[in-house]
């Protein structure tokens, strides 16, 4: 069993976004347990912020975008059911809930060749499962995110991670998720999660991260008690 667990987001830009969601209200977002003061949308740009800086802006969001009360425990008890099976069923992947989302993290070593973005013959088997998963919970929204360690020019990184990110995001599509719920996006070496000064480190930073958070549609369904523990 696994351990469960080229958009760059300017900060003035989120700031701003952040302010105008504020400004327009906040609106009654129901992540479990917790309350949600500032609104999902205004929340979920400065939790964006925060992620920014530790890795993963969508992984920052997760945290900003919190949704509390019924509605939270029932989503919360939706995305805890997915992670535990992707957990079971896809290899290679370590898997962890945050917030009111879902982290899958792939090592890119596992799913493509040495500066290739071809995702290999095993590989795709995993990913066909987790599509298969994704369809079973088909009220979420996924981004796939393709990172890189400073080996190599920015620019090689940068295409690279986005190529990997798409690879990913087109086998998905190919084995039935909507394309409407992929958003496929690539830092290059601009979110390291560990050291590039080791190889143990540098091969934690080249990686592919598949977040998955509930949409609008299961927000309406929770809150309107449609959906059911």
């Amino acid at each position: 069993m696994t351990h469960l667990h080229k958009l760059t987001k300017p900060v003035a830009f989120l700031l701003i976004l952040a302010m105008t969601a504020m400004s327009w209200g906040c609106q009654s977002t129901n992540n479990t347990g917790r309350g949600a003061g500032i609104g999902a949308a205004a929340g979920g740009i400065l939790g964006g912020i925060i992620g920014s800086n530790s890795g993963s802006w969508a992984k920052g969001a997760f945290i900003g975008a919190v949704i509390g009360g019924a509605a939270g425990a029932l989503i919360g008890n939706y995305m805890d059911k997915q992670a535990a099976e992707i957990d079971h069923e896809v290899k290679g992947a370590k898997v962890e809930r945050v917030g009111e989302g879902i982290r899958v993290v792939f090592d890119s070593g596992i799913l493509y060749s040495t500066g290739s973005s071809t995702i290999t013959s095993t590989s795709r088997y995993n990913i066909e499962k987790l599509a298969r998963i994704l369809n079973k919970y088909g009220d979420t929204n996924v981004v796939i995110e393709g990172h890189t360690d400073s080996v190599g020019s920015e620019t090689a990184n940068q295409y690279l991670s986005e190529e990997r990110a798409q690879s990913v995001a087109n086998l998905l599509k190919a084995y039935g998720v909507a394309q409407s719920r992929l958003s496929p996006v690539g830092y290059g070496k601009t979110r390291p999660v560990s050291t590039n000064e080791t190889e143990a480190g540098r091969r934690l930073n080249r990686r592919v991260e598949v977040l998955i958070y509930a949409n609008e549609t299961l927000k309406h369904r929770a809150d309107s008690g449609e959906l059911r523990m």
